[in-house]
């Protein structure tokens, strides 16, 4: 948008507003002067007073502060008596007297015919209780020699429309009628201007009205007035067309009525009145009240229309109205620089605003407070820290002193940014400006001394600033949550349960939902149910709160317990929201129980409360899991009879219930809707439509979505998984295991379930070193827990590895019965069959470096993998030390201990265990003969070998005809 304006004879055409303000200031934004460059006046001007400074540091600081608070102590102590003393004559020494309510008449009567009108009109505005003035009012109206005047009415009237006293308000207008004392335009203005601030917009404007009908055209100042109630009152456009109306002489205010409602007059009733009956009117017509064209004149009413283009976000018209009034010679103000600089920053144009502030002093205007601090807040919104800093330093050189507004905005932006040091150094400032900290910034410091671990210094500023004035409770619930949140549930329950005086219910509910984080659902049930012995109610908000913590929970009951308090909640007369519903129908939906989630869902349409799509949703996924298609393809016909359109993760939850009755046509539709969507079929959908195809062995579907998973780098860990299983099912393991490779190259093999499935598909083909590495980097590099699908691996390696079905069986068995060291026996055992024998050691080592306590396995798992690599002696010190604990070696223990003998070429060993098992000392077992066998091979007795092989032929074939001779028994 451009504006065009003439600046003597050349015409400009602009394209940002606030560029418009800065030429005619006679500056360039583009080249504004930094925030340091003011003009030596100002600071002359600010610092007339400051004590003198060093090196450029301000020196002294905290005692000009102490200094300048003793003055204005002393100013606000004496304030009303210097005020006093500008009057002259017996004024003072009147004012004095009155200044107690005892014997005002008395008081009044010893000055009586000394006062003139002008005298009267002072003591009836120096006055500060409404009901003073009335008494002061109805003294001077006693007096034979008073003469009623409007000026007085209107001091009456502002008095007692502050007070908010219509009554006596509309009893002063019925007695000015009666003598015949006619309203003025400040009559108007001030009765619109006070009915405004009480938040009666239309009564305000219902003056007007009357000030129509009586003939009289507001003038600047009531227009002013009216335009003021109307921006503060978010009406802009109606205050825009007022405006506007007023300057072509005209005044329209059938737009203005708002509507009739039960807290107001209605516009013919309050026309009705008495207020109106009484009051005089003007013969005069419409068109004699309207006047010609014209234009403000005051500083103050630029202003508030400046303010109203601002909020209503009209930039150019507020940059219309500020040229007006440069090229019209108002006189600029400090509210006029304020608010153009807070207009101009706000809509992002900083470096003008800033261009603003540097050429006040030119006009004679000098910044004040609340300049630096409309400035500190436009930097904070970008960030400029430095800048923030910068002016909050500026208003002290100055000789200014920061508000309330100014250490409540600094602190804010300082402890969002943990800056605890400059923080501390505001605290220590507000101090010693005998301040205290505004409530608000409390729970902000608390939050930032938690968030850097300084609890005891949280503590210790709560305990102090309670001490001062104590806190409301909003506040006292705002540091409870900063706990609550930060899981400090002790620390926010010290603070509830400290409070001697009666607890709102807004801490109530934040101490529940302190309870609710920690997990402590019992205590908060137990504090709920206390509230009202203590004589606080529940509200809306404390059942939802609770119900909705409690549905949060991983137990069937805590669901339990907030499907009754939901019903409780509606007996209370509160009806719950549509979030409490819902969180109560998707904790039984994730339970499965899908019966009393349904039963919720309907409670809920009968309580008209609409579902939304959270709602159907649960309902959705709960019944896709559970693989009832039937209900799930209900609800999701339902959602759409409700106007609700599908979202990505109910269509993915249809997708799932249609894999369930694998029908790929049904999922393969949605699907496609899916992809009309910002971003496409989410991962999740995505894989359950490549799982489908899958086990459908529909290959090129697979390898389609999988490819252009891969090629929108979308692809997961479960997209690689999936399509692994699917080449594995269709005997494709070749290619299964190049996905593997290419799944762990990408680095996506990074949990149990990933490993799980890579190493599965090693095992599968048959490559056990892989398979060996991989179980090394999971346990050992990444420190994740193995889980019972990686032990399911592990035992098909060891399997598939060689190690005797024997010694296997007794691994699985420890495994599931929870054996000390059982896991790590399995993992030292794998290292060891597949030849990573220096893990395999690394493992042992757990063993060595422990006490008593092993069990068989875990022994064998260490003669086995020190056996394997040679390491006899640790084998037999491992065997040694399990007889020394009691522990009777096993068929699997002699397995191991006989392949031990054969490494060390411990002949005899062999031969003892053979003797033994000869001569039916230990148990015929086939693998234990093996073992024998391979013994006598490795120390080079192969005659002794074929001996064995002979004996155990023998051996077997007896067996077998034993048996057989059993089975001829049984059959007879």
């Amino acid at each position: 948008m451009q504006f065009h304006t003439c600046v003597g004879s050349s015409q400009l055409t602009l394209r940002s507003p606030c560029k418009l303000q800065a030429l005619f200031l006679g500056f360039t934004p583009h080249n504004p002067l930094p925030l340091n460059n003011f003009h030596k006046k100002t600071k002359t001007r600010h610092a007339q007073n400051k004590p003198p400074s060093k090196d450029g540091v301000f020196l002294g600081f905290k005692l000009q502060c102490h200094s300048k608070i003793a003055a204005l102590s002393n100013k606000n102590m004496n304030n009303k008596w210097k005020k006093k003393k500008k009057y002259g004559g017996i004024l003072p020494s009147v004012l004095r007297a009155l200044e107690s309510d005892k014997d005002l008449e008395k008081t009044l009567e010893s000055y009586h015919g000394k006062l003139n009108p002008k005298e009267q009109t002072v003591i009836l505005k120096e006055q500060s209780k409404w009901d003073k003035v009335l008494r002061v009012f109805e003294w001077f109206k006693s007096q034979e020699d008073y003469i009623p005047n409007v000026i007085h009415y209107n001091v009456v009237l502002r008095s007692l429309g502050k007070a908010k006293k219509w009554d006596e308000l509309r009893l002063c207008w019925i007695e000015m009628a009666k003598k015949s004392i006619l309203p003025s335009n400040n009559t108007y203005s001030m009765l619109v201007d006070v009915y405004g601030k009480a938040g009666l917009v239309k009564e305000s404007l219902l003056w007007i009205k009357h000030m129509k009908l009586r003939g009289i055209f507001p003038d600047e100042v009531t227009m002013s007035t009216v335009v003021k109630v109307l921006k503060d009152a978010g009406e802009y456009d109606r205050a825009d067309k007022f405006y506007k109306d007023w300057s072509v002489g005209k005044i329209e205010l059938d737009d203005l009525d708002f509507g009739d409602d039960q807290s107001v007059i209605s516009l013919k009733q309050f026309l009705l009145s008495e207020l109106f009956r009484t009051g005089g009117r003007s013969n005069s017509s419409k068109n004699d009240i309207e006047t010609s064209v014209q234009k403000p004149r005051l500083t103050a009413t630029y202003n508030t229309l400046i303010d109203l283009y601002g909020k209503a976000g009209r930039l150019n018209d507020a940059a219309g109205i500020f040229s007006e009034m440069l090229k019209a010679g108002v006189d600029l103000d400090i509210f006029t620089f304020n608010t153009m600089i807070f207009i101009c920053g706000s809509e992002g144009h900083l470096s003008e605003a800033e261009a603003l502030l540097n050429k006040m002093e030119e006009r004679g205007v000098f910044p004040d407070t609340k300049t630096y601090n409309i400035f500190i807040s436009l930097y904070a919104n970008v960030g400029n820290i430095d800048s923030v800093l910068e002016c909050y330093r500026k208003i002290k050189e100055l000789g200014l002193f920061p508000d309330n507004v100014t250490h409540r905005a600094i602190i804010k932006i300082l402890t969002e940014r943990n800056m605890v040091r400059e923080v501390e150094d505001v605290i220590r400032e507000i101090e010693n400006l005998d301040r205290r900290i505004d409530d608000s910034s409390i729970p902000l410091l608390v939050k930032m001394y938690v968030g850097a671990g300084l609890c005891d210094r949280a503590k210790g500023l709560i305990e102090k600033c309670k001490s001062c004035n104590g806190f409301s409770s909003r506040t006292y619930a705002a540091i409870m949550d900063v706990y609550a949140e930060n899981g400090l549930c002790s620390e926010a329950e010290g603070l509830f349960y400290g409070k001697c005086e009666q607890k709102d219910v807004l801490e109530y509910n934040v101490m529940i939902k302190a309870y609710g984080k920690a997990g402590l659902y019992d205590k908060a049930v137990s504090l709920f149910r206390g509230m009202r012995n203590q004589g606080t109610w529940p509200d809306e908000c404390t059942y939802n709160s609770l119900i909705q913590m409690l549905a949060g929970g991983d137990l069937v009951e805590q669901a339990e317990k907030a499907r009754v308090f939901l019903a409780e909640m509606q007996e209370s007369g509160f009806k719950p929201n549509c979030s409490t519903f819902s969180a109560v129908i998707s904790s039984f939906a994730k339970k499965n129980k899908l019966l009393e989630a349904v039963d919720v869902y309907e409670e809920m349409l009968r309580t008209d409360v609409e579902p939304n799509e959270v709602v159907y949703g649960s309902l959705i996924d709960g019944f896709a899991e559970n693989g009832d298609f039937e209900e799930a393809d209900h609800y999701f016909r339902a959602m759409q009879g409700s106007g609700i359109s599908a979202n990505k993760i109910i269509l993915t939850s249809m997708i799932k219930v249609y894999g369930k009755i694998k029908s790929v046509e049904g999922a393969k539709i949605l699907y496609e809707k899916m992809k009309k969507f910002d971003g496409g079929p989410d991962i999740v959908a995505s894989n359950s439509m490549l799982n489908l195809y899958g086990e459908l062995n529909l290959l090129s579907e697979a390898r389609s979505i999988f490819d252009h998973l891969i090629e929108i780098k979308l692809a997961d860990g479960v997209t690689y998984a999936t399509m692994i299983e699917v080449y594995k099912n269709m005997g494709m393991q070749q290619m299964a295991i190049e996905v593997a490779k290419e799944m762990k190259k990408s680095g996506l093999v990074t949990d149990c379930v990933t490993y799980n499935k890579v190493m599965a598909c090693y095992a599968t083909n048959g490559q056990l070193i892989d398979c060996g590495e991989l179980l090394h980097e999971m346990v050992v590099d990444k420190k994740l827990l193995p889980d019972i699908g990686t032990f399911r691996v592990l035992f098909t390696v060891l399997k598939k590895g060689g190690v005797p079905s024997e010694a296997v069986r007794q691994l699985e068995s420890s495994y599931e019965e929870k054996k000390p060291f059982a896991k790590q026996a399995i993992i030292t055992s794998v290292f060891s069959v597949v030849g990573l024998h220096k893990y395999a050691l690394e493992s042992c080592g757990v063993f060595a470096k422990k006490g008593v306590g092993f069990n068989s396995s875990a022994y064998n798992a260490a003669i086995r993998a020190y056996t394997a690599y040679g390491k006899t002696e640790e084998a037999l010190k491992m065997f040694m030390r399990m007889q020394d604990e009691g522990i009777k070696p096993d068929v699997v223990t002699l397995i191991s201990l006989v392949s031990c003998y054969g490494k060390a070429g411990m002949v005899e060993g062999i031969k003892r265990i053979h003797s033994q098992l000869k001569y039916g000392d230990i148990e015929f077992n086939e693998s234990l003969y093996e073992a024998v066998m391979q013994a006598y091979k490795n120390v080079n007795r192969n005659d002794l070998a074929e001996l064995v092989s002979q004996e155990m032929r023998f051996v077997s074939d007896g067996q077998q005809f034993t048996d057989s001779e059993t089975e001829d028994y049984d059959e007879q």
